[in-house]
Parts: structure tokens; C-alpha cells; sequence
């Protein structure tokens, strides 16, 4: 006989639930919570005597910190677009209740206790938790430290292109939030961590929402950071990263992954495999005086064969005449000087646009 389903009536009591029974045995945020302890939290942000200024001893109970940070992994590991989204969603998932050691009754946080964490605990707190995650893959075997990779990609800042200022015009200047962008810019470089490898280097353009972040021209202008790690060959662990705006060159990150590799797994590399954006001369000088083998592309080479394919002439096939200040091209014509840059100490030669027009037609040799 064919069974139809009854209206849907909700009951008043549940007497046979459990959470723990409707989650998975082969669930990942179960083998999670087996072998990570985010009890830590509790010595890191509030017990030592260091930190006795991150939490009060009066007024509201705060969001217990082992929640906060589990909070914080659910936002990465599932790639929630927002904190305000991460906590409506939360009431939907059986799996991350459970994970929080919530119940279907118990109170949601407000989205705002994970960026006020953030800012209450600093970095030092989640480097301390990447280390422990990556030294009990280093006690499993799972690392071996010799061989790694290097990368990095591009992230999109979580701020729109219209909160941009351009701090050299007067429009921008006339901006309503240009004086309270001034002030957090100065109060950032006040309290600039000396540890830091990188800073921001473009000093033009801001965004008033996300001063960290930095335009990037990769097919579109946006607001990006970019993620820098080093992979472990065995088991694809990454032992080492580093988040920066997205304007800094890849290559200036080798020799700091490479220290952070060996402070956290013990294990220095003996060979490091990148592509041709790492491969400068300091690069190549600093993994040789370290013993280091280098699997990288030389930057200058890939250069030359990518301007090649463009039907550009290399840099060695121009002549310069240092009596008057000219490079003759492959083509005969002179290259006149045009724009200097006073920041990179450099100076642009050119030609007239139709003359390289015309020279497009021309065979590469």
C-alpha cells in the first residue's frame, strides 16, 4: 500500500534526539575535534598574566574563546562569504552545532564577537594555533621537510573599489573619510609590528574600509591580499604562510617561509621548488650559501621568452649612447628619454607611437 505523508506538525517535546547520533561517523569535523585541543585558547587569551588586559573581570560573560576559534575554522574550512552569514547559517547545520558543543536551543552569537576577537586576541594567537596544528602532522610522520613548495595566490578583500582614495588628488582629499583614513594609516605605522616582513608599499591609493588591502590589476582592478605558503612534499602539509597585500612580490616572501618552515617543523629544506617569479638573483645567492637546491626558473629568462612571444625585442638587443642619452633599437630608431621615477630610480625611453606601430609588421629575430 502506498503511504502518504501527514501534515507537518511540530512536536513539543523530542525525547529520543541526539545530536551526537545524527552526525556522521566519518564526518572530517569529527576527526577535527579528536585531535585538535582548542581548550589552548583559554592560556593564550585570558590566563596568562600578559594578557590580562583582553578580558575584564565585571559586566557580561564573554563567548567562551574555544568557541570563538571554532567558530573561526567553520568561516575558512566551509568558505562562508561573511561572519553575519556564518552565524545565520549556524542554526541550519546539525554538524556545526555539534562541533560547538551547541544544542538546538542554545543562543547563536552575534556575528560581531569574531571581529572584536580579532582584534582583543592579535596575530600572535593564530600563529600559535597553525603551529599546533602543523607540529602533530610533524610527530605523525606526515611532514618531512625536505623538499617544499613554494606559492601564492591572490585573495579578494572583503571591501568594494568605490571605498578607494586617492590620497595625491584633491578630490580625494575632499573625501568625507579622508581624515579618518589619515588618522588610522598614522596610528598603524605607530604601532607597526618590527617583526613584519612586509608592508604596503603603494602609498597612493587606500581603501577607506580596508587600508591593508591593495589594488591589483590581474584582468580586473580589485582589492586583494595574498596568501604566501610553503607545501610539504610528503603529504602536502603546508608548514609555513603569510598573508600580505596583494601587491608584494612573491619573490621577497622565499627566505621568510623558508625561516618560518624550520622554526615550526625543525626541519630545515634542502631543496625548494617555485616558479619563475622567485627565481632573482638573491633568491638563487641565499638558497646556495644555504645549501639549499633551487628548482626555479630564472626570472629574467622567462621574462625575455614571454616578451618574445608578444613580439617584443629583449633588453640586450637595444644599444645605448651615453653622449646623448639615447637607445637605438633593433629597428634603427631612437628611443628618446621620457617619463623618471624618482621610487624604483629608474627612466623610460621611448619612441613615437607610430613609429612602433610600424615596427609590430617587423619579424622578431
Amino acid at each position: 500500500m502506498m503511504g502518504r505523508q501527514a501534515p507537518a506538525q511540530g512536536k513539543l517535546y523530542y525525547t529520543h534526539f541526539n545530536l551526537d547520533q545524527r552526525i556522521r561517523p566519518s564526518h572530517p569535523l569529527r576527526r577535527i575535534d579528536q585531535l585538535i585541543d582548542f581548550d589552548f585558547i583559554h592560556q593564550e587569551v585570558g590566563d596568562k598574566p600578559a594578557c590580562a588586559d583582553r578580558y575584564g573581570f565585571n559586566g557580561n560573560v564573554s563567548v567562551p574563546p574555544p568557541v570563538i576559534l571554532k567558530l573561526m575554522l567553520l568561516l575558512v574550512l566551509y568558505n562562508v562569504r561573511s561572519e553575519r552569514e556564518l552565524m545565520e547559517t549556524l542554526p541550519e547545520r546539525l554538524d556545526w552545532l555539534w562541533f560547538l558543543d551547541y544544542d538546538l536551543d542554545s543562543e547563536i552569537p552575534n556575528h560581531s564577537v569574531l571581529s572584536k576577537a580579532r582584534k582583543r586576541w592579535g596575530p600572535e594567537v593564530f600563529r600559535s594555533f597553525f603551529e599546533r596544528i602543523v607540529l602533530p602532522c610533524v610527530e605523525a610522520g606526515l611532514v618531512d621537510g625536505k623538499k617544499i613548495f613554494l606559492d601564492a595566490s591572490l585573495v579578494e578583500a572583503d571591501a568594494s573599489n568605490r571605498s578607494v582614495i586617492d590620497l595625491k588628488s584633491l578630490k580625494g582629499q575632499l573625501h568625507q573619510r579622508y581624515q579618518e583614513l589619515e588618522a588610522r594609516l598614522e596610528e598603524k605605522e605607530a604601532n607597526t609590528d618590527p617583526s613584519r616582513t612586509c608592508e604596503k608599499k603603494n602609498g597612493r591609493y587606500f581603501s577607506a574600509t580596508d587600508p591593508d588591502a591593495s589594488l591589483v590589476n590581474r584582468g580586473q582592478s580589485k582589492l586583494r591580499y595574498q596568501v604566501h605558503r610553503a607545501v610539504d612534499e610528503a603529504h602536502e602539509v603546508i608548514t609555513a604562510t603569510q598573508a600580505t597585500p596583494g601587491e608584494v612580490n612573491e619573490a621577497h616572501l622565499l627566505v621568510p617561509l623558508l625561516q618560518q618552515h624550520e622554526e615550526i617543523t625543525g626541519l630545515p629544506a634542502k631543496t625548494v621548488v617555485a616558479d619563475s617569479k622567485y627565481g632573482t638573483i638573491e633568491n638563487f645567492l641565499t638558497c646556495s650559501d644555504g645549501g639549499i637546491q633551487a628548482h626555479m626558473r630564472d626570472l629574467r629568462e622567462a621574462s625575455v621568452e614571454r616578451e618574445a612571444k608578444r613580439g617584443l625585442f629583449p633588453e640586450e638587443r637595444f644599444s645605448y649612447d651615453p653622449g646623448r642619452d639615447r637607445y637605438l633599437c633593433p629597428a634603427g630608431n631612437e628611443l628618446k628619454p621620457k617619463s623618471l621615477h624618482l621610487q624604483r630610480q629608474s627612466r623610460d625611453y621611448a619612441a613615437p607611437r607610430k613609429v612602433c606601430a610600424a615596427c609590430l609588421r617587423l619579424p622578431v629575430p
